[in-house]
């Protein structure tokens, strides 16, 4: 029998390992470790760690979280190569990764971007009602209910109401 394919993220190997790392650190410093990217961007790697807490991560935290992280990953080495260490907030407009991510959200406006266009459109904005055994659903604007695969979503952010 066939795994189900989940819509939370899968981290790789990588950002496992420095999620196990960092975690702690980051809840010493009063903080919630909420992604953890490694990406190559222009030929350089970037490893990102994202934070939340109330109140706003403010640059203060950033800086104490990272060099908390940092000789711990000097002296665990999960990465191998160079990279640069980037510690942020994920901003308003935050992506929504772990099962816990939904439940947390639940009832706030999302934009779920599919990789593939349905009905000719590959972003839909609503009312996020949850993970369900069928997929992502939200509650949109004109007031239907939408079910959302995980073979279909690229990704579900959390929408500014501005």
């Amino acid at each position: 029998m066939a795994k189900k394919k989940r819509i939370v993220v899968d981290y790789n190997r990588i950002e496992q390992q420095v999620w196990q790392l960092a975690e702690p650190l980051v809840a010493a410093c009063g903080a919630e470790l909420i992604d953890v990217e490694y990406v190559q961007e222009a030929g350089n790697w970037y490893l990102r760690l994202y934070l939340d807490r109330e109140p706003p991560v403010d640059l203060d935290l950033c800086e104490r979280v990272s060099n908390l992280v940092s000789p711990a990953l000097d002296e665990n080495d999960p990465v191998g190569g160079s990279y640069f260490l980037e510690v942020s907030s994920p901003g308003l407009e935050r992506p929504l990764r772990r099962e816990a991510d939904y439940r947390r959200f639940s009832g706030q406006l999302v934009c779920v971007r599919l990789y593939a266009p349905r009905d000719g459109q590959k972003e839909f904005s609503g009312t996020l009602l949850g993970l369900r055994d069928d997929g992502l659903a939200i509650l949109a604007k004109d007031g239907s209910e939408l079910v959302f695969s995980a073979d279909e979503v690229a990704q579900c952010r959390l929408q500014a109401d501005i």
